[in-house]
């Protein structure tokens, strides 16, 4: 495998790195569902404060799915309706 900035016949160049917005909402809802789980079980444990930290962390990380779904749909428009991977 070659060293280098990025491998051959992929998309992107290194100053217009190809942007990973399917991990990016993968690991947002996987960071919403557990700050959810969380901030529930801590209201229930007493903890309030801590409970508050992670609901508000629940509601970036739910604010942050909305922007990268919007960032997709226009990347899909731009690009024709091609699909991507989770990586790209």
């Amino acid at each position: 495998m070659p060293i280098g900035p990025q491998p051959k016949g992929r998309r992107g160049t290194v100053e217009e790195p190809y942007s990973p917005l399917n991990l990016r909402l993968a690991l947002a809802a996987f960071g919403l569902v557990v700050c959810t789980v969380l901030s529930i079980l801590l209201f229930r444990a007493g903890w309030t404060v801590p409970g508050w930290l992670l609901a508000a962390w629940a509601v970036v990380a739910a604010i942050d799915i909305v922007v990268v779904q919007l960032r997709r749909r226009a990347r899909k428009r731009a690009e024709g309706g091609r699909d991507h991977s989770l990586f790209e």
